[in-house]
């Protein structure tokens, strides 16, 4: 075909999630709501459209159903296009069968036919579980300024969270040096954040290499940037300043939430300048009853306040009866609060329900751990949870840091 893209971007969004339990018991990461009516996913998407990025493969595998129906044909994020838009992307089938994605670098590998499509001089790599607003087009640009063979979007991090991280070390010109994997002494604080950004022939010779390494773990940031390294390619960082949140663990995914809440110009989720596009349900206005005490938080559509909200982000179709109170929390959608109940620095997962007077947690003002509730629960009435408790099944209910009204 002669028509041709000048860049693809491959989005990532098969992994399973496994820290984020019970969110993702059964739904993929990506697709983990946020901010009250987003879901992680959503940001990347909305880079790319905000960075005139018009073709995306979304590559999936882990409890694809929610996302797939959510993604739908990219009307939301103005990619149903004829040449190029969204694509979803499932584990390919060859002639003896669909085969899982082994890696990052596998599941690409496995898509060389989709990229080879649209014929572009570069190939934009993301992962689907990061909170950010990126204008793709300024890395590009260093890219091409630099003729490198890949750039890597960094960060720099504190010292003593580095060793998390893939770490690199640069020369005055910004080229990579070094690049260690999560490394326990590590000598830079330049972290990457998983975006890259590769000119074509250099990924499909090196995606290629790996394939045949059966030594590899199929993996960008063990195997193949280590590999490119060491071959002398042109490989530079690209130093991102902006807000930065990977939202693997539930801890990082309850503070992001509590950024948004925040005076952050670099997590402004109604920048009119840099939109975040979503799919929209429908919607309705939330009523506030005579009694109800709301301060900063967000709220979602169709929500029922008659008790206090603060510091937290409720999402859509919240009932939140007269007397209850929600204290630093993230509340997912059709949640239903009881007369009397409180919940503090929690995550309280979709269609539960907490009982008259339940006590969710404890107050992020005495040094609480995270209390997480997984979706499709019912809080008995006078039920007490204590603070650092994750309760994903009616069986967890059973535990001794459950209280029950009037003992056991």
């Amino acid at each position: 075909m002669s028509e041709r893209k000048q860049i693809v971007a491959m989005l990532l969004a098969g992994g399973q999630g496994s820290r984020l339990v019970p969110l993702t018991k059964t739904t993929a990461k990506p697709a983990v709501p946020f901010g009250g009516k987003y879901r992680i996913i959503d940001f990347p998407l909305s880079n790319c459209i905000n960075s005139d990025i018009d073709t995306v493969g979304v590559l999936t595998q882990y409890q694809p159903l929610e996302l797939n129906d959510y993604l739908g044909r990219g009307e939301p994020w103005d990619m149903n296009l004829k040449f190029g838009g969204m694509h979803v992307l499932p584990p390919y089938e060859g002639e003896e069968g669909a085969e899982w994605f082994l890696g990052t670098a596998n599941a690409i590998y496995q898509n060389l036919r989709f990229i080879r499509r649209y014929n572009p001089k570069y190939v934009l790599i993301l992962s689907g579980d990061h909170i950010y607003k990126m204008d793709y087009r300024i890395m590009l640009q260093e890219h091409i300024d630099n003729k490198a063979d890949c750039t890597i979007s960094v960060i720099d991090v504190p010292l003593e969270e580095a060793s998390r991280f893939g770490i690199m070390t640069t020369d005055s010109t910004g080229r990579i040096t070094e690049f260690h994997e999560k490394p326990a002494k590590p000598n830079s604080t330049l972290a990457s954040m998983g975006v890259y950004i590769f000119s074509t022939d250099k990924l499909i010779k090196y995606l290629n290499e790996d394939e045949l390494d059966p030594n590899s773990d199929s993996d960008f940031g063990k195997n193949v940037i280590p590999r490119m390294l060491a071959a002398g390619e042109r490989m530079f960082a690209y130093l991102y300043g902006g807000y930065w949140k990977d939202v693997g663990t539930l801890s990082s995914f309850w503070a992001a939430n509590m950024d948004a809440l925040g005076d952050i110009p670099a997590l402004f989720l109604n920048d009119p300048e840099w939109k975040i596009y979503y799919r929209h349900g429908y919607t309705h206005p939330e009523y506030m009853g005579p009694r109800a005490q709301v301060a900063d938080s967000i709220v979602g559509d169709g929500g029922c306040i008659y008790g206090c909200v603060q510091d937290s982000v409720i999402f859509s179709d919240v009932i939140v009866r007269e007397d209850a109170c929600i204290h630093d929390s993230v509340v997912m959608s059709n949640d239903v609060l009881e007369e009397g109940a409180r919940v503090d620095h929690a995550i309280i997962g979709e269609n539960v329900t907490i009982g008259k007077g339940a006590i969710i947690g404890a107050p992020l003002a005495e040094g609480s751990e995270l209390t997480v509730i997984g979706p499709n629960l019912t809080i008995p009435a006078g039920a007490s949870i204590a603070a650092g408790q994750i309760i994903a099944s009616p069986e967890d209910l059973n535990s001794d840091e459950v209280t029950q009204k009037g003992g056991r």
